[in-house]
């Protein structure tokens, strides 16, 4: 199973983060490490959206959870964010491959 955890930065996001940056790096890189976390950065010449790709049988919890620590969210540098199912259908690494 996969999720994708998107989130929403503030406008001056690019200003604001730095003091929470290395922790959520940190945080970013445990979930790596947990094999929970496949992907994650930011999207887009903002950068106003963030998003980041969950793996396994626990994929969206991991994904709300992680968010709902991460000190960007805590402090306000995301101002919002949405954790979805994602079924993956194409790619070595899809949960649910479907070919012709």
């Amino acid at each position: 199973m996969h999720a994708v955890l998107e989130y929403t930065y503030e406008d001056n996001y690019l200003q604001t983060r730095g003091q929470y940056r290395s922790a959520h790096l940190k945080a970013g890189w445990e979930a790596v490490e947990r094999a929970e976390l496949l992907l994650g950065g930011a999207v887009g010449d903002g950068p106003f959206t963030g998003l980041l790709i969950f793996t396994g049988e626990n994929a969206l919890e991991a994904a709300k959870a992680f968010a709902a620590a991460d000190p960007y969210v805590k402090a306000g540098v995301v101002t919002s964010w949405t954790a979805r199912p994602w079924t993956t259908v194409l790619g070595k690494e899809a949960a649910t491959p479907v070919r012709p």
